[in-house]
Formats: C-alpha cells, structure tokens, sequence
C-alpha cells in the first residue's frame, strides 16, 4: 500500500533541484519543449540501475566497499566536469527550431541517463529512504519495493518535465537576449562544475 507520507516526502525529494533539475531546465532553455522531455526521461532511467540495486541488495555491497564507491564516484565526477566544460564552451545562440532528430533525441537521453547513473549517492539514498516505508508485516517485501520505486520513478519524470516545460516557457526571453545566453551558459556550466566538486567530496 502507498502511503501519503511516502507520495509527500518523494515529491519533496523529487523537487529539490540537483544534477537532473539542472540538465533538465537548461535543455528545455536550450533546445525547447520536446528536448526538455527527452532529458527527464533520461534523468529518470538513470534512476533504475540504483533503484534495481537497492531492491537486489547490491546496495549494501557498494555501501561497504570503499573501491567500488570512489571508482564510481569519480567517474560522475569526470563526467559532470565534461558537462560543464562543453557548457561553458558552447557560445552558440540558442536555436529556435524546435525540431529534434532521433540521434539528437537519444543523445539527450543518453547524456542524462549517464549523469545519474554515475553518482553513487543515489544508491545510498535509496537504499536508506525505501525501506523506511516498508512495513514489518509486509507479507511480499520485494514487491512492496518494486511498487515504491515505480512510484518514485513516475513523480520524478513528472516533476522533471514540469521544470523543463516551466523552463521553456521563459525561453523566448532568453532567445532575445544574448546577455541572458551568456548569464545562462556560465551559471549552468558553474553549477554543473559545483555538482561535480560536491560529489568529489563526497564521503560514504
């Protein structure tokens, strides 16, 4: 059974903007409606390798394993920096053809589902929250866990591409001025950089 204090504190969690927030806005502000879509689904099916590790029990493995945590760690590291650096980098005006081609829709998808994948806190984080919310006279514990994660997945993609479609909606005003792409550009590749150095230091 769903509890409401489970659908509250998941839509809280959910709602805190962190790494796919961020990549979520800035593609709706990029590259429009339909992109900002494409990268809330990406951001959340990069959810499920932690969500499936957590219900696996592999979580508690990663947990206890130094090794296993810094090497995923700084691969998320390394890959947040190279976000930032190719947003920092990119000085092209923000197009207006809304138009998306199936390699660009996948490489949104890709390039999100990647930012995920490689923080190792989410599959702490799971692995802390959900069990919290299974009961201890659950009669089938794996299912219970199933149905959270499902749950937990469909808020996020919903949520994210509020913030995308919310994000397009100041897109024209940003299109206009090219003082607000560079504004735009720097803060993004800043906080994408910020990410990046939070999970660095990030102990177990």
């Amino acid at each position: 059974m769903i509890s409401l204090e489970f659908l509250v504190t998941s839509l809280i969690v959910v709602l805190i903007p962190g790494t796919g927030v961020v990549y979520t806005v800035s593609t709706g502000l990029v590259q429009g409606r339909k992109a900002s879509v494409f990268a809330a689904l990406g951001c959340t099916a990069g959810i499920i390798p932690h969500l499936m590790a957590t219900v696996l029990g592999l979580a508690a493995v990663m947990h206890t394993s130094a090794v296993a945590f810094q090497v995923l760690k700084y691969a998320g590291v390394a890959y947040l920096l190279y976000i930032a650096y190719v947003t920092w980098r990119d000085k092209s005006a923000f197009a207006v053809d809304e138009s998306l081609s199936r390699s660009s829709a996948s490489g949104l998808v890709v390039k999100a589902f990647l930012l995920n994948i490689l923080n190792p806190k989410l599959t702490i984080f799971f692995l802390a929250f959900l069990p919290q919310f299974i009961p201890p006279s659950a009669s089938n514990p794996l299912l219970q866990l199933l149905l959270l994660s499902a749950v937990f997945m469909a808020m996020t993609f919903f949520v994210f591409v509020i913030y995308g479609l919310l994000a397009h909606g100041f897109r024209k005003a940003v299109i206009e001025s090219q003082q607000i792409q560079s504004w735009l550009r720097r803060g993004f590749a800043a906080t994408f950089a910020g990410l990046g150095a939070n999970l660095a230091f990030t102990e177990k």
